[in-house]
């Protein structure tokens, strides 16, 4: 069968793909340490199982909206307000098959051929091929560890053209951890709104972080601001509910009602059970959500000081989120066995290899210098896996 361009442009997720690689490996009997996956290692929350034991008991197991139930819609009205001081509407709300998905839906009600979207680089893997399915142009604006991996305002005002609708970002990010102060979004904001670009946030992080750093969504800056903002975050990182699928966006009426039709038909809705079960996380007690990200800040310190005592290589001290981002490029042009590191894809294949060792290639999020390993795995694994990481390092000639 001949399959459409659109579906030959696309590459499978590379996190989702090492993930399974190690997986397999560890079917087969392999010690393998998986620093690849972007999901908490804790369990969800004991008050939010039980809501969705409950719905299922109940009997609430049919569809609902295509929106999402209003019970969780005002539930997510009412965090915005709380935590990021932000007011909406239930109109001004929809909830999807998590976070992913949103974006998705957002690339499909906005972009099409002609336009231009601003994406810092390092990004998030999804965000490129999504605005590529919908038509659009990925425009990828490098940003350097120097500058906390953040895009300044003269880098952004470079890449804006008459074809630029929108402009994401992601803070905390995913892969860097790097994350914008509200002087940085001030800058940002004042420059899209001068070209009445549309701002994607996304915060799916927004709870990790570290070292004092307060979140400040972009949105809340002015009203302003607000109307150009599409806001989205979930349940998936903050209350390790990735396998639930909920995630939720909040901005312009017409955007949203646009992505409750196109989810009318493409899912229908989401998923009844987890619907039920995220009400309970936004109101619910929050007391492991805190638990959970003072052990991740713990994992943060000791991968980041360990990362940092290797050899060649350096490590950006990450403000949220669950990811170490260190530079190996210094070791490019080494050797193991007769092989040749030249490039992050070769350096991650030989860390599976030659040490069990499941990293991602720091390729796949826009930067080659670089590989991505979360600690959102225990310390024993941390530093099981960093033990052979330097192990394999020292081996290079």
């Amino acid at each position: 069968m001949k399959l459409t361009k659109r579906a030959m442009s696309i590459k499978p997720s590379p996190t989702l793909a090492i993930t399974a690689k190690a997986n397999k490996m560890k079917a087969e009997g392999i010690d393998v340490v998986g620093f690849g996956a972007g999901e908490p290692d804790f369990d969800t929350p004991e008050n939010i199982k039980e809501a969705g034991i409950k719905a299922i008991k109940s009997g609430f197991t049919k569809y609902t909206p295509s929106a999402g139930i209003d019970d969780l819609r005002d539930a997510v009205v009412e965090k915005f307000k709380k935590d990021n001081n932000l007011k909406y509407e239930r109109s001004q709300v929809v909830i999807c098959a998590g976070a992913k998905d949103v974006l998705y839906n957002i690339a499909q009600v906005l972009f099409e051929g002609g336009d231009e979207v601003i994406i810092p680089a390092p990004y998030w893997v999804s965000y490129p091929d999504q605005v590529i399915l919908a038509g659009g142009t990925p425009v990828i604006v490098p940003t350097k560890e120097e500058n906390g991996f953040r895009m300044t305002g003269d880098d952004f005002k470079k890449h804006i053209t008459s074809k630029t609708k929108a402009v994401v970002i992601n803070s905390p990010s995913n892969p860097t951890g790097g994350s914008y102060e509200a002087k940085h979004l001030e800058e940002i904001a004042e420059i899209a709104l001068k070209s009445n670009l549309i701002i994607i946030s996304d915060e799916i992080y927004e709870r990790m972080v570290y070292d004092g750093f307060k979140h400040v969504s972009i949105a809340s800056l002015s009203d302003k601001i607000k109307e150009n903002t599409l806001v989205v975050n979930g349940v998936s990182k903050t209350y390790s509910m990735t396998g639930w699928r909920i995630g939720y966006v909040a901005g312009n009426k017409d955007v949203i009602s646009a992505i409750v039709n196109i989810q009318s038909q493409s899912t229908s809705n989401p998923t009844s059970i987890s619907q039920k079960a995220s009400v309970e996380a936004l109101r619910g007690d929050q007391k492991a959500v805190e638990e959970m990200v003072k052990a991740f800040d713990e994992r943060r310190k000791y991968i980041v000081k360990r990362l940092n005592s290797i050899k060649g290589v350096s490590c950006f001290n990450p403000q949220g989120a669950f990811y170490a981002f260190p530079n190996f490029s210094k070791l490019y042009g080494k050797k193991l066995n007769d092989r040749t590191i030249n490039s992050s894809s070769d350096l991650s294949e030989l860390l599976l290899t030659e040490v069990k060792v499941a990293v991602v290639p720091g390729v796949a999020f826009g930067d080659d210098a670089y590989i991505r390993l979360s600690y959102a795995t225990s310390m024993d694994n941390i530093k099981k896996g960093l033990d052979r990481i330097e192990e394999f390092v020292g081996k290079l000639s």
